[in-house]
């Protein structure tokens, strides 16, 4: 029996193409809701940046954050992540003598040093605002949860990672990685929220299309991936359900008799 639901955002719950959440979705989840089952955002995305989205008006159970590392409910955090101080302070004295445009993302806040074309293509591809600017000096004094480079290539994504060695990367977009502590991820946000809730493994079920869904699609009893997933991510998963944009949620929920 499954007791809870992870669901990734972009490309799972919203379509870029309708800038949307599908009607069929919304049913969905409305329908989960009334037979108890718990549901949970599964996201890479800052809680600000949801605030901004069409999933606001959602009711979900909970929310895991920022790949993993800031888990919370209704009800406060549950769980939090940050990356090693020691890294966030060698990436600072990098972009201070190699700039890029980067983020920094903390509980409350995430900003970025500057904008240029990349960062408005990536932006624009992901329906969200180009992010504040703000010191990212303020990494110093400050927890950071997740570091977003724009604009660099391969060669300069090694040399970053060399100098954050307690972290890892994954690359969402041409011009976009997301850098978050080496032990973090969705599925350790994913067992935090199930120890809180006291569920167990084998009653999960989660929906993802990313590369970032797929340790959380590894870890669940029940692996959906959208039609419109990468293929690495369908080659992870259970099943492989219609894409967004066509009722791909509630079909698949519909197929495993969850509602």
């Amino acid at each position: 029996m499954i007791k809870a639901l992870f669901f990734d955002i972009d490309g799972t719950l919203l379509s870029h193409t309708t800038n949307s959440v599908p009607d069929s979705t919304k049913k969905a989840l409305h329908m989960l809701k009334q037979k108890g089952i718990y549901t949970f955002v599964a996201s890479g995305r800052h809680i600000s940046e949801m605030k901004d989205l069409p999933i606001d008006d959602l009711d979900f159970t909970g929310y895991i954050t920022l790949n993993g590392q800031y888990c919370f409910s209704n009800d406060g955090m549950i769980y939090d992540l940050a990356i090693n101080q020691e890294d966030i302070n060698n990436m600072i004295h990098y972009i201070d003598k190699h700039p890029f445009p980067c983020i920094f993302v903390e509980d409350k806040l995430m900003y970025i040093n500057y904008h240029n074309d990349a960062v408005k293509i990536v932006q624009d591809a992901i329906s969200t605002p180009l992010p504040d600017i703000n010191d990212l000096h303020r990494g110093y004094t400050h927890k950071i949860y997740q570091v977003i480079p724009y604009d660099i290539n391969k060669d300069r994504e090694k040399e970053i990672l060399k100098l954050m060695p307690h972290t890892k990367a994954t690359r969402w977009h041409d011009l976009a990685i997301d850098i978050i502590p080496f032990n973090g991820g969705k599925q350790n946000g994913i067992q935090q929220i199930l120890n809180y809730y006291h569920i167990n493994q084998d009653e999960t079920m989660a929906f993802g299309d990313g590369h970032n869904d797929i340790d959380m699609l590894d870890y669940v009893k029940i692996a959906v991936a959208m039609g419109n997933a990468t293929d690495t991510v369908k080659e992870t998963s259970d099943y492989i359900t219609d894409d967004i944009d066509h009722d791909g949620i509630y079909n698949a929920l519909k197929k495993y008799e969850i509602i």
